[in-house]
């Protein structure tokens, strides 16, 4: 079941494509909706698969380079690992990460304390600070339960 940010998504999705002079194509849209359909933050490899079943012949290639775009535009944020596959969130609303280090199983979390970190002086002086997104790192409770 979408909640009702995905429900208006499709919107969102036509709105910002447009914006940016992107082709609104039935697989792009696919895409699209396979990735909101998700809840796990998913790499290319995970929407390759889904959207295949829609568009068979479809490429990795083609479902990278479209992900890939939808980042540059702000339609989907990277989520970027130390050395893990790239993978990708249609919430683009600020929260932040908990990565398992165990699992690699990927959580979001809102905080307000978080939110609100005042950037340190030499970096407002030399740098432009777009966002500020904390990932915590651990063992999820699945894992600690392994254990």
């Amino acid at each position: 079941m979408l909640n009702k940010n995905k429900q208006n998504s499709m919107a969102f999705f036509k709105d910002r494509c447009r914006q940016h002079n992107l082709n609104i194509t039935p697989q792009r849209a696919a895409i699209y909706q396979e990735l909101i359909k998700s809840n796990n933050h998913p790499d290319s490899e995970d929407i390759f698969r889904r959207t295949r079943n829609i568009f068979p012949e479809i490429s990795l290639d083609t479902v990278y380079r479209t992900l890939s775009k939808f980042a540059e535009i702000g339609l989907i944020h990277l989520v970027e690992g130390y050395g893990e596959v790239k993978r990708y969130d249609p919430d683009i609303n600020n929260h932040h990460h908990f990565r398992c280090r165990q699992c690699n199983k990927i959580v979001d979390f809102h905080d307000e304390s978080y939110d609100n970190l005042r950037i340190p002086k030499a970096f407002q002086k030399n740098f432009k600070v777009a966002n500020v997104k904390i990932i915590l790192e651990g063992t999820c409770n699945e894992c600690i339960k392994k254990s």
